[in-house]
């Protein structure tokens, strides 16, 4: 009996060695599911909020953290029930460069801090977005993923929830059209164009959407014929508007002159021949008209983006090209008469040599 009993034990601790590896996490998790795990587990803050307590165990299996415990994360929880209520996870224990945790080896929390949203958190802004707000709680997935809430096809959804009004506009703009409806992969969403980490205020030069940047943000898809150009849309937009008053005086450092937003529009931007659109020629004198005081029809009837060496533009390109001979004939003319000149002199200079020394 005694036998049995001394065998019995041994076979048993054999069994628990394993418990140290990755049984041990797997048995810690079934420990916080005793709770978090029931379905409809809540509470209600003392101002009224409903908090939803409950944990999709399988959620956290597909994550991108499926194989991390619950205390990785909750490194606070110490006792099971709690009797305070644990702080909010700090994503920057693992996420920062040169992290021995496997995560990925990136700045990107500092971009963070530096940006509208960082700023926001560190002034004490309730509604101000933190990681968990863009890239969920425990179902945080890679950014490849289909399912992930920063996935380009989700992650207008995913600002939307904050923007609400702006993600309206959006939507039904024609990049959000494209994007979403007909699932164009060129199509910007909002992180194209605002960044993602780096976000900042539209009053910061460092900004991408800066009044004086705006016209550089939409030409990395303008301008690029790579992207527009297979969908036959024009790339000499970006060139045309450098080269006008509007684009020179953004060179020069205007903050105030009209860029590409400012007569396209920005979230709630539309095709021409859309009614709603701010350059449907019935929308172009009013359109012009909040620069320009006293713009009529007369605006919408000559072509806005004028490139002057195309034939497109019609008596620009021949006046164009009727002055561009006209200044290299002249000069030409010019410098043949230099020349002739010249060459007058030092004939004079050379008759006058011979006959001093005669």
């Amino acid at each position: 009996m005694r036998h049995w009993r001394f065998s019995t034990l041994i076979v048993c601790l054999i069994l628990f060695i394993p418990v140290q590896g990755p049984v041990q996490g797997q048995a810690l998790i079934q420990k916080c599911t005793i709770c978090h795990g029931k379905v409809g587990f809540k509470k209600i803050d003392a101002a009224g909020k409903t908090r939803i307590l409950y944990v999709d165990e399988d959620e956290i299996a597909r994550s991108i953290h499926g194989k991390k415990t619950c205390t990785d994360c909750h490194f606070d929880v110490v006792e099971i029930p709690h009797r305070t209520r644990p702080e909010r996870v700090q994503c920057t224990r693992c996420h920062y460069k040169g992290n021995p945790e496997g995560a990925p080896q990136s700045d990107k929390y500092l971009e963070y801090k530096e940006s509208i949203h960082g700023k926001e958190v560190e002034k004490g802004d309730p509604k101000a977005p933190l990681c968990q707000d863009c890239h969920g709680n425990h179902n945080i997935r890679k950014a490849k993923d289909p399912f992930s809430l920063v996935a380009r096809a989700v992650v207008a959804k995913t600002c939307g929830a904050c923007h609400m009004e702006i993600y309206g506009q959006y939507i039904n703009s024609i990049h959000g059209r494209a994007a979403y409806a007909e699932g164009n992969p060129d199509s910007p969403t909002c992180t194209g164009c605002h960044g993602e980490h780096n976000i900042f205020a539209k009053n910061e030069p460092r900004s991408t959407i800066y009044p004086p940047n705006v016209s550089k943000t939409c030409a990395h898809c303008h301008a690029a014929v790579g992207i527009v150009g297979k969908y036959g849309i024009e790339v000499e937009q970006v060139a045309t508007y450098e080269e006008s008053f509007h684009g020179i005086a953004v060179q020069f450092g205007s903050k105030t002159v009209a860029n590409c937003a400012s007569c396209h529009g920005i979230h709630d931007i539309r095709s021409p021949d859309d009614p709603l659109s701010m350059i449907n020629i019935n929308n172009i004198p009013r359109t012009c008209g909040k620069c320009h005081r006293g713009a009529n029809i007369n605006y919408a009837r000559g072509k806005i983006h004028v490139n002057p060496s195309s034939r497109k533009a019609g008596i620009v390109f021949y006046v164009a090209f009727f002055f561009k001979w006209l200044t290299i004939l002249v000069m030409l003319g010019l410098i043949v008469h230099i020349g002739m000149d010249l060459y007058r002199r030092s004939s004079v200079w050379r008759e006058k040599k011979k006959e001093t020394r005669a």
